[in-house]
C-alpha cells in the first residue's frame, strides 16, 4: 500500500496557471511561486467583489480519537466529486503548522487519493505566510521591551505584558523563560515566555482581516500590556502596526494549490481549533466563494470547537451563511466513544457503537437543530466496517431526519465522494441565515454559559479565583460585545479529556480570559490547554527523512 507522500509525489500536477485559469482570474491577479503554487493578488481584482457568491459547504466532524476521522480528507475528496458531478467547485483550507506536522498530528493535506498538492510544500514552509506572521509577532515584542528598556514613557508595568514571542514549532521548554538578563545593556529581566505562531493574535487577526487596511487597523488594537493605572497600552502606541503590517504584505494574499484531481484549493492561514478560532481566513473564503458555484471549507478538530467558532465568530465577522454542514464520523471512532479500546476497533462491536452513538448525534443535533443549517454525515469508509453497524448509524441519524452516505476519498478520491456531492448540493439550496449561539449583547459570562449548555450540552461554568474579575474589568474596558473564542481540550464535549461520547451534567471550569482586542474576541481558556504544545515521546519528526536525491519521505 503506498503512503500518502509517494501517492502524492506520483502526481502529475497541472500548471497552477491553468488552475487559476480553469476559476476565471485574470494573469495580472495571479503570482507564482514556482510551476505549482501561487499566490493571488487581491489588489489585482477589482472588481471581484460585484460577483455572485457560489454556495458554502462546511465539513465538521465528531469529537476526535486515536482512531482518526477523515476530515480534511473528506473535504478534498468532496470538492473532487462535485467537480466530477460538474458543479465548479473550490477548496477553502488551513496551512498546515509544523508544531502537528513533527509532533504527533501530521500534516494537514488531506491522504490517499484525496489530496492537495504539493503536499510537502504545503506541510513544511509552503509560501512563508507562518514565518511572516511569526515575524510581525516577534516585532512587536521586541518593540515592546525596547520601548520599556527606553524609559518606558507609557509607564508599562511589566508585571502585565500579555504578548508573547511565538516559533512555529512545539517545544515545551519555551513555555516559561526569564528573558533580559546579564546587565542593564541586555534589557530588563522579567519573566516571559512563547507560544506556537497558530496560537498568536496575529494569525487570528490575518485570517479575520477583509485587506490591508483592515489589517493594519486591527494590528494597532493589539493590547500588548497594561500602564500603572490599569489602562491598556496597544500596538498602535507603540507605532508598531505599520510595520508589522509591512511585514505581512504578502502573507495576506490567498495561496492557490491544486488536489489530485486538480480541484482548485485556497489554503490560507491557519489559526488552532482548540486554542484559536480555527477557520482559514475571510479572504481566502470570500474570494473561492466568488469564483466558484460551490465552496467547500472546514473548521478544525469536532463541531463543538472548529464549526461553533466558524459560525459564531468568523460568519458573524465576515457576513457567511453556510448552505449545508457535513459531519464526518467513523465507525472506528464512534466504537471508541463507546468505550472500546484502539486494539479491539477490527472486530464489529454494536454494543461499543450504540454507547458512542451519542457523540455524534449531539453534534448534528447542534449543526441541524440548533444552527438550523441542513446536515449529512458522512462515513468514511474503513475496510472492516461491517454492513451492521452501518445500518445502526443510519437508523439512529434518520430518527433525527438526517441522511448517512459513505466517503471512500481515501482509496478512491472524487469517485468515492460521487453520493455525497449529490446529497451536499441537494441541501444546499438552502438559503436560511444560521442561528447565533447568543446575541452579540451578551455578557461575557451569559456567552459563556450558553456555549457550554447549548453546545457542550453542560450544566453550566465554574470559574477559578480572579477570573470573574478579569471579566468585569474586560467589559468596564469597552469589550463586552465581542464573541467568545473557547480555549479548551478538543478530545471532549467537556474541559476533561478522558470524558468521551456525550458526557451530561458537567460544568466547565473558567481558568483564564483575555481579550483580543485586534481579532475582536475574547479568549477564555479552560482545563488544561497549552498554547505551546510539545512534543510526544516518539515526534513524527522521527520518521521524516530526506534522500539523497532530494526526496522527502515519512510525511504523511
Amino acid at each position: 500500500m503506498k503512503t500518502d507522500v509517494q501517492i502524492a509525489q506520483e502526481a502529475k500536477m497541472k500548471p497552477i496557471k491553468e488552475v487559476a485559469d480553469y476559476l476565471g482570474f485574470p494573469e495580472e491577479a495571479i503570482e507564482l511561486y514556482g510551476n505549482y503554487k501561487a499566490k493571488l493578488n487581491i489588489h489585482e481584482l477589482k472588481d471581484y467583489k460585484d460577483r455572485p457568491n457560489g454556495k458554502l459547504i462546511l465539513v465538521t466532524a465528531i469529537t476526535p480519537t486515536p482512531a482518526g476521522e477523515g476530515k480534511t480528507t473528506t473535504v478534498v475528496g468532496l470538492g473532487d466529486g462535485l467537480n466530477r458531478i460538474g458543479k465548479r467547485t473550490s477548496l477553502a483550507l488551513r496551512e498546515p503548522s509544523l508544531g502537528p506536522v513533527f509532533g504527533v498530528k501530521g500534516g494537514a493535506a488531506g491522504g490517499g487519493y484525496a489530496q492537495v498538492v504539493p503536499m510537502e510544500d504545503i506541510n513544511l514552509h509552503f509560501t512563508g505566510d507562518f514565518n511572516a506572521i511569526g515575524a510581525a509577532n516577534n516585532l512587536l515584542a521586541a518593540m515592546l521591551d525596547n520601548h520599556i528598556n527606553h524609559g518606558n514613557e507609557l509607564d508599562i508595568d511589566a508585571r502585565t505584558i500579555t504578548l508573547k514571542r511565538v516559533v512555529d514549532m512545539n517545544d515545551r521548554q519555551l513555555r516559561f523563560i526569564v528573558d533580559g538578563l546579564n546587565g542593564k545593556a541586555n534589557g530588563v529581566p522579567r519573566e516571559d515566555g512563547f507560544e506556537i505562531v497558530v496560537a498568536s493574535e496575529v494569525m487570528a487577526i490575518l485570517c479575520l482581516s477583509n485587506d490591508l487596511k483592515d489589517l493594519k487597523e486591527k494590528l494597532g488594537k493589539i493590547i500588548v500590556a497594561y500602564n500603572r493605572k490599569g489602562e491598556p497600552v496597544t500596538a498602535k502606541d507603540l507605532n508598531a502596526q505599520g510595520a508589522m503590517a509591512a511585514l505581512l504584505k504578502d502573507a495576506i494574499k490567498p495561496n492557490l494549490v491544486q488536489t489530485l484531481e486538480h480541484t482548485p484549493a485556497f489554503i490560507h492561514g491557519g489559526p488552532f481549533a482548540n486554542i484559536a478560532h480555527g477557520c482559514n481566513s475571510i479572504i481566502a473564503t470570500k474570494l473561492a466563494l466568488k469564483y466558484s458555484d460551490y465552496v467547500v471549507t472546514e473548521a478544525g478538530f469536532g463541531a463543538d470547537l472548529g464549526a461553533e467558532k466558524f459560525l459564531d465568530i468568523k460568519c458573524r465577522f465576515a457576513g457567511l451563511n453556510p448552505n449545508a454542514v457535513v459531519v464526518v464520523a467513523t465507525v472506528r471512532a464512534l466504537k471508541m466513544h463507546g468505550g472500546l479500546a484502539k486494539t479491539e476497533l477490527g472486530n464489529e462491536d454494536l454494543v461499543a457503537l450504540e454507547k458512542g452513538l451519542p457523540n455524534l448525534l449531539k453534534h448534528v443535533e447542534n449543526m441541524q437543530n440548533l444552527f438550523g443549517i441542513p446536515c449529512v454525515v458522512a462515513i468514511n469508509k474503513f475496510p472492516l466496517d461491517t454492513d451492521a453497524e452501518i445500518k445502526l448509524i443510519e437508523t439512529k441519524c434518520k430518527e433525527l431526519g438526517v441522511n448517512v452516505v459513505l466517503s471512500d476519498v481515501w482509496a478512491k478520491g472524487g469517485e468515492g465522494a460521487i453520493d455525497l456531492a449529490h446529497e451536499v448540493v441537494r441541501l444546499a439550496e438552502n438559503d436560511k441565515p444560521i442561528n447565533q449561539i447568543y446575541d452579540i449583547e451578551d455578557s461575557l459570562e451569559e456567552k459563556l454559559n450558553k456555549i457550554v449548555q447549548k453546545v457542550y450540552g453542560g450544566s453550566g461554568i465554574t470559574f477559578s479565583p480572579g477570573v470573574k474579575k478579569k471579566i468585569k474589568t474586560i467589559e468596564e474596558l469597552g469589550f463586552r460585545n465581542v464573541p467568545i473564542c473557547m480555549a479548551k481540550t478538543q478530545y471532549s464535549f467537556s474541559d476533561d479529556k478522558n470524558k468521551v461520547g456525550r458526557p451530561e451534567g458537567f460544568k466547565v471550569n473558567i481558568k483564564n480570559i483575555k481579550i483580543a482586542a485586534g481579532a475582536g474576541f475574547a479568549v477564555a481558556y479552560s482545563g488544561d490547554i497549552m498554547t505551546m504544545p510539545g512534543l510526544p515521546k516518539v515526534p513524527a519528526a522521527n520518521n521524516i527523512d530526506i534522500t539523497d536525491d532530494g526526496k522527502i519521505v515519512g510525511l504523511f
